[in-house]
């Protein structure tokens, strides 16, 4: 499971002055919306738990909140990532199991009830990128 903390990654103390209430309130959301998400991958058996706790290979973090200044010197990231805003999050998938349940029509089921999206897999190798706000194409699966 993603912790707040994690999700942070101590830069709610290193870039306070970019850190406003609403983008704490953002990340909880997306937070708890992913963690939900990842719950009901290991309780329906698309991926198996690693630990008692539930937590499983793909559940790790590899990108939450980035400031801006963070953002604009991260490899590949979009000049208007939502993870500027805390709306989005990578999870860690090094085999590709999340994207691929998630593009199946279950998968859809599941992003359509938490109110999520996710980034076509060809362009996230290596991790899910999922976020809690529409692309303006609209489309449940976007391309970038």
């Amino acid at each position: 499971m993603i912790t707040i903390d994690q999700y942070f990654g101590g830069r709610r103390t290193t870039h306070s002055l970019e850190c406003s209430p609403g983008i704490g309130a953002n990340a909880a959301r997306t937070v708890d919306v992913v963690n939900s998400l990842l719950l009901d991958l290991v309780r329906f058996d698309i991926v198996p738990p690693i630990n008692p706790t539930g937590d499983f290979a793909g559940g790790q973090l590899t990108s939450g909140w980035r400031p801006p200044s963070v953002n604009s010197c991260t490899p590949g990231a979009s000049a208007t990532s939502l993870h500027m805003t805390g709306e989005a999050c990578d999870v860690y998938d090094p085999d590709g199991t999340l994207d691929a349940f998630l593009r199946t029509p279950e998968g859809q089921f599941l992003l359509v009830t938490r109110g999520l999206w996710m980034e076509d897999p060809s362009h996230t190798p290596g991790w899910c990128h999922v976020q809690t706000r529409p692309p303006r194409s609209g489309h449940r699966v976007f391309v970038p």
